[in-house]
């Protein structure tokens, strides 16, 4: 019994460990970063063959099944979140600008971030329309500055899958 539950932490293990690496690697080719996303899925089916042997070799057991099912889910969760910590690439936050008077670009600006201004019309007339990238590590940050500055405007947020040029919060003073 005590190798049967053995056997199953490691499948648990290994499946946690290539669904995360799986997760990881599918954000990287998203974000265009092909080489480090391949250099992942080697690892990824490594693991995988390892913990799907162990599972096929004794289909009969149920402890098995349910270790290898667990741990695709578990992976799951946990690549999400380990995706979230990385915070790996850049995001386009289109901001919408509530007050008439709003002066949210220069503020943004003076914190260091890079901010196009178009002008929008909406059902209540004309409004400033601010697009800011940056790298998604500096989202709360910009986040941030918008509730403080101007708590009323809407904004989205879009990932951004490359960039060329621009001015960004770490480049700020250069």
């Amino acid at each position: 019994m005590l190798q049967v539950l053995l056997a199953s932490f490691f499948i648990f293990a290994a499946r946690v460990t290539d669904v995360t690496l799986g997760t990881l690697r599918v954000l990287l080719i998203v974000r265009g970063r092909k080489y480090q996303a391949a250099a992942l899925g080697f690892f990824e089916v490594t693991i995988f063959l390892g913990a799907l042997t162990m599972v096929v070799r004794d289909m009969d057991n149920p402890i098995k099944v349910v270790a290898y099912a667990l741990g695709f889910a578990t992976g799951n969760i946990l690549g999400s979140v380990v995706e979230e910590r990385l915070a790996l690439g850049y995001v386009t936050a289109q901001i919408i600008c509530m007050r008439p008077d709003a002066s949210l670009d220069s503020i943004l600006r003076e914190e260091g971030f890079g901010v196009t201004v178009l002008q929008g019309q909406g059902r209540e007339g004309s409004r400033k329309v601010l697009l800011v990238t940056v790298a998604r590590k500096s989202l709360a940050t910009l986040h941030t500055a918008i509730e403080t500055h101007d708590p009323e405007a809407f904004f989205t947020v879009m990932e951004t899958r490359s960039i060329y040029g621009g001015v960004f919060q770490s480049r700020k003073g250069k």
